[in-house]
């Protein structure tokens, strides 16, 4: 389960009546080791890769929409990870460790946005401003509601 459920309506833009977007939040205030707060990751991607047997049934349903927490999600959320608690170079660790988790987990990070961003960062620009790194490309700098044109 994540640390919190983020639900945001994004405003018209572009011909987009203002989508509904959701993100799972896991706020890490370096209380667990990197190595721990990057397995999350692939617990993410088994729960994305999840797919429901109907009791008694033999397949998977078709109707793959995910329940979590009470709610149903016609598509996966995005997986926002929010990192204080720790100076620069162990932020840079925890960043690397997500990186590498990351990168053992095939199309995840790029069929579902991944992104990283400092509480300090989120306090002084706000969480609407292109603070987000995108754990498989770390050099972009992105806003958390743009669509997924650079994670493709």
């Amino acid at each position: 389960m994540p640390d919190a459920l983020l639900y945001y309506r994004r405003g018209p833009v572009d011909g987009d009546n203002g989508s509904m977007l959701r993100a799972f939040v896991e706020v890490d205030r370096a209380t667990m080791g990197p190595e721990r707060l990057a397995a999350k990751l692939t617990a993410y991607e088994r729960l994305y890769r999840y797919v429901p047997v109907a009791r008694g049934a033999s397949r998977p349903c078709r109707n793959r929409r995910l329940r979590i927490g009470g709610g149903r999600y016609p598509l996966f959320p995005r997986v926002l990870f929010v990192l204080d608690g720790t100076g620069p170079a162990g932020v840079e660790n925890r960043i690397s460790a997500l990186r590498a988790g990351a990168g053992l987990l095939a199309r995840f990070p790029y069929d579902v946005p991944v992104l990283v961003a400092l509480l300090a960062d989120l306090l002084q620009h706000g969480p609407s401003a292109p603070v987000w790194r995108p754990v498989h490309d770390l050099g972009q700098r992105v806003r958390w509601t743009e669509s997924g044109r650079w994670h493709t």
